[in-house]
């Protein structure tokens, strides 16, 4: 029986991917994206295996209607990918409070409106995978994305719990880290005036290597495609997924190093427990 897939951002980089793999090989696929005629192509060469919608996943009445419309039109849906995203470039004091507005609404609350438009149906079928693509950057830090990794940490902790909160329904939530990859998403990002007090800083430091060609792009987008399909086949639905050697090794020391920042600390924590309980 081929799969049904609800993917969101599907006109380029992962997305259009997927959609493209999966279409191919004879799943049908709900995409869901802001200009419908970038996938006219697709729908020329699979018909009514393709079913597409315009959504902002930014309006969450918009979401709650078009995930009703496509559960409609499909009868069941068996994977859900959070995949829209918008990426933010600039040092804390660079960007602009509407570039830090569209950040949050499209990556943290735009993925919040598509999971809580889901769930109903997901329940009632009794089954059901989200995945949830996030980025290294969902557990790592790097310079000149603070607010792309406020949203991207954000909806990690939000996933992380809602995961527990559903298993008992039969639905599983994967995260999908994938690493740095010619997608697409580097050329997209906003960007916003320098300031020249952050040029000797990490964040200058990070923009000179973006904008000079030195960002290394290790990854390959088409096997990340297929490593996200492949791991919907397996039935595996692990909490997060790792897709890239700098998504592994990022992740890795990160984890790595907040965890002997933590362990530094036990003796001052534990000094703050209530006399009677100590």
């Amino acid at each position: 029986m081929p799969t049904t897939w609800f993917i969101t951002g599907t006109s380029s980089g992962f997305g259009r991917l997927l959609t493209e793999r999966l279409l191919a090989r004879g799943d049908r696929v709900a995409a869901t994206l802001r200009r419908p005629e970038a996938l006219d192509d697709l729908r020329a060469e699979h018909g009514d295996r393709l079913w597409t919608a315009v959504l902002d996943v930014t309006d969450a009445a918009q979401a709650h209607r078009v995930v009703d419309d496509a559960f409609e039109a499909l009868g069941t849906i068996d994977v859900v990918v959070n995949n829209a995203g918008y990426g933010v470039f600039a040092s804390v004091e660079e960007a602009a409070d509407e570039q830090i507005r569209r950040v949050i609404d499209t990556n943290l609350l735009g993925s919040i409106h598509v999971i809580r438009a889901a769930l109903p149906h997901l329940r009632a079928q009794g089954r059901g995978r989200i995945l949830q693509v996030s980025t290294a950057g969902g557990q790592a830090t790097y310079p000149n994305f603070s607010y792309y990794h406020a949203s991207k940490w954000g909806i990690e902790g939000f996933c992380e719990t809602v995961a527990r909160e559903i298993a008992p329904f039969g639905i599983g939530l994967t995260i999908i880290e994938p690493g740095a990859t010619p997608t697409g998403f580097g050329s997209s990002l906003a960007t916003a005036p320098v300031m020249p007090e952050y040029e000797d800083t990490p964040a200058g430091e990070v923009r000179r290597a973006i904008t000079g060609g030195d960002f290394t792009l290790p990854n390959d987008p088409q096997k990340i495609a297929k490593a996200i399909i492949d791991l919907v086949d397996t039935g595996a639905a692990p909490l997060r997924l790792p897709l890239g050697s700098d998504a592994y090794d990022d992740v890795r020391a990160s984890l790595v190093a907040r965890l002997a920042e933590h362990e530094a600390h036990r003796d001052v924590a534990y000094s703050v427990v209530a006399d009677e309980l100590a």
